[in-house]
């Protein structure tokens, strides 16, 4: 997979962006994903994905298959050397075979700023000077079949297949099924170098899209890109517009930077474009847009994985695609609404997974009964969007005032008033932990709701908006589980301590959701959960410890827990599972998202507050500078690198439109305030 490369460079070994084998891997599920936010594929597969499009109703709801005709793998007599490249610059996969007389490279890409579009390139060069034609074969696995979808065929488009259909089963009772229009150019059996020629290149181009006439325009789109020869240079130039707004890089462990990088990319390959207006983007699954088929990786649901683990690393760089995260949860807030009503409450009740209409598609019921936590994990994405932006906007005309109301008069209608210690409770809840359920009080969600009740106060205050004096009444009043003979956190009322963990739930208090507590508390917290975690739990629970450890300053001890993850990257993709021994979901975007935010906030120690963006930075020993370029703080790109005993932060550019004349960032051991201009570099 190239990340960068347009053509194969034996530098690549050394390029952190480029993951290089001469071997595929022998469970294809990790061959690389190529994806844009419309479209998603794993490479050779014949499935492929379309944002939005699911086959199924409620708790059988999941993405819908789509026929790929780029399941297509290249064949040439007496291979003498292979080797395969997957650059995240350019977001290219290349596979290159050669052989003593042709080498052939096949070249494959989701195309980042035309998101219709998938493309297939293939080169043949010489070796030797001959006057024999060269033949390849080009192998399909590809039949314009679904079992999701009925598919017809249409007549030829300007040389290109077409087929069209709708879906077999709408979301919802009475609901419109999606239709799906592919278009794509006819791919021959072989191919074949000419004796005159030294070397050939072919260009193959699929488009997918709900609309036979976006679909034509799109496919003229792609003709006239080829004919000009910008095809894939407008690809490689939307990544690298992309890679310019966000640097993170490691110096001191080659393996690390590595998958940061890795997880960079998967993650932007799972939003739209930054030029996308088209609010079409439908979220976010744990397995990104090139898995999620019936019984797969979650079905392709979208959950709270969305909103609180993959989001902050996205969101610390780019408001846009920050904001598609928001808009998509504004776009099911009638689900909400109606999942709210049969349970029996007020306001909007998010689902533990959604799909396109916000209804509750769990096909365990359980979960969207008791996994409430939810709507305290989508708001606070709103809070943090809000933070780093002052954008108003998002909240007047985008809507989102309607959510963070709506989340606080479910909590009001949802909790229960306790004569005996005057508090609000919430009962019958399932905490992020899934080990326990029907449990009272459990300390995530009775935090989270608390500050989202907190945010919506404010929220109101600013907009002018009359706040129901409820919201601050239960807020104030809401139980927040304490030992105070142990001094520490239990998951639940009754949790009992040793018992088994499955997964971050009480270590997440302190971060993200910034609840004040003592070092010594947070220290308790951690000591407390850490041995009795499952090991065997999904990958992004060892990245929260870390966060915490370096909270304490135990840099090393974040790092081996760090280190941990590691065993979740099945190589040589740098593609996640969910689980160490590889099951679970695949292309674990989960897993990349926590990892990510323990180097964008563990060793920075940024929090973003009401009060500023906080820093504390802290690296270990192995790692002698973290260069972060492109932070997005009220319309402010800014640069930081860090080094043992120095921060460096320069403003690149002022943007924005937000309303602080002055810009800062707080020193959290301090509490020293910091000017900041454009142009100017503090080290600090």
């Amino acid at each position: 997979l190239h990340l960068g490369l347009t053509d194969f460079d034996m530098s690549c070994d050394s390029d952190p962006y480029i993951f290089s084998t001469d071997t595929l891997p022998a469970d294809r599920r990790f061959l690389p994903p190529l994806a844009n936010g419309r479209l998603g594929w794993r490479v050779y597969s014949n499935i492929m994905h379309m944002g939005g499009v699911y086959n199924g109703e409620g708790g059988r709801c999941h993405r819908a298959d789509v026929p790929c005709p780029f399941a297509v793998e290249v064949e040439m007599e007496e291979t003498t050397q292979m080797i395969t490249v997957s650059s995240s610059r350019p977001g290219i996969f290349t596979h290159t075979l050669s052989s003593a007389n042709v080498t052939i490279s096949q070249s494959l890409y989701s195309h980042r700023y035309y998101s219709n579009l998938m493309v297939m390139e293939v080169l043949l060069v010489r070796q030797v000077t001959s006057e024999e034609p060269v033949t390849v074969k080009l192998v399909s696995s590809f039949t314009p079949q679904s079992k999701d979808i009925v598919f017809e065929s249409g007549p030829d488009y300007k040389g290109g297949k077409y087929i069209h259909g709708t879906t077999k089963s709408a979301e919802i009772p009475g609901g419109s099924c999606p239709m799906v229009h592919l278009i794509w150019s006819h791919i021959p059996s072989t191919l074949t170098l000419l004796p005159e020629q030294s070397q050939a290149r072919w260009g193959f181009i699929l488009v997918g899209t709900n609309s036979l006439d976006i679909a034509k325009a799109s496919f003229d789109e792609g003709l006239d890109l080829m004919a000009a020869g910008n095809l894939r240079p407008s690809h490689e130039n939307a990544w690298k517009e992309l890679w310019l707004q966000s640097k993170v890089e490691v110096t001191g462990s080659e393996t690390l930077s590595k998958a940061v990088i890795g997880c960079m990319f998967y993650l932007l390959s799972a939003f739209p474009s930054i030029h996308d207006t088209s609010s079409s983007f439908g979220g976010v699954s744990p397995g990104g847009l090139s898995n999620g088929g019936d019984g797969q990786d979650y079905w392709g649901h979208v959950f709270w994985d969305q909103d609180l683990w993959m989001y902050p690393g996205i969101a610390l760089f780019y408001p846009k695609l920050a904001r598609a995260v928001l808009e998509y949860r504004v776009g099911t807030i009638d689900g909400a609404k109606d999942n709210a009503q049969k349970q029996g409450h007020k306001g909007l009740k998010f689902p533990w997974e959604s799909a396109v209409s916000g209804r509750e598609v769990c096909p365990e019921d359980i979960y969207g009964q008791q996994e409430i936590h939810i709507n305290g994990d989508v708001t606070l994405a709103f809070q943090r969007y809000f933070y780093l932006t002052e954008d108003l906007s998002m909240f007047t005309e985008g809507r989102g005032s309607e959510v963070i109301y709506g989340v606080a008069d479910y909590w009001v209608s949802r909790v229960t008033w306790s004569p005996e210690d005057q508090k609000y409770h919430l009962i019958g809840v399932m905490p992020p932990d899934e080990y326990y359920y029907n449990v009272n009080n459990s300390v995530f969600t009775n935090t989270v709701a608390k500050f989202s009740l907190q945010f919506a106060v404010e929220l109101a205050a600013l907009l002018q908006h009359p706040a129901p004096t409820e919201w601050q009444k239960v807020a104030d009043g809401l139980k927040i589980p304490f030992d105070q003979e142990s001094q520490y956190h239990p998951e639940f009322d009754g949790y009992i301590k040793g018992h088994p963990v499955k997964q971050a739930d009480a270590v997440m208090l302190s971060y993200p959701l910034d609840l004040p507590m003592s070092p010594e508390v947070r220290r308790n917290d951690l000591a407390m959960y850490e041995p009795v975690t499952d090991p065997s739990g999904p990958a992004m629970t060892w990245s929260m410890f870390a966060i915490g450890w370096m909270e304490l300053g135990e840099a090393e001890k974040a790092q081996s827990l760090l280190q941990k993850c590691f065993s979740n990257i099945q190589g040589p993709f740098q593609v996640w599972s969910e689980s160490s021994d590889g099951s679970g979901a695949v292309n674990f975007l989960t897993g990349m998202g926590g990892f990510l935010q323990a180097v964008l906030f563990g060793y920075t120690g940024f929090r973003v507050q009401k009060e500023g963006l906080a820093f504390s930075p802290l690296l270990p020993k192995d790692i002698s500078e973290l260069c972060i370029r492109g932070v997005n703080y009220l319309g402010s790109q800014m640069d930081w690198l860090l080094r043992k005993n120095e921060v460096c932060i320069i403003v690149r550019e002022r943007t924005g439109s937000a309303k602080t004349s002055d810009l800062q960032v707080v020193l959290k051991a301090s509490g020293t305030k910091i000017p900041l201009s454009p142009g100017e570099l503090r080290s600090i």
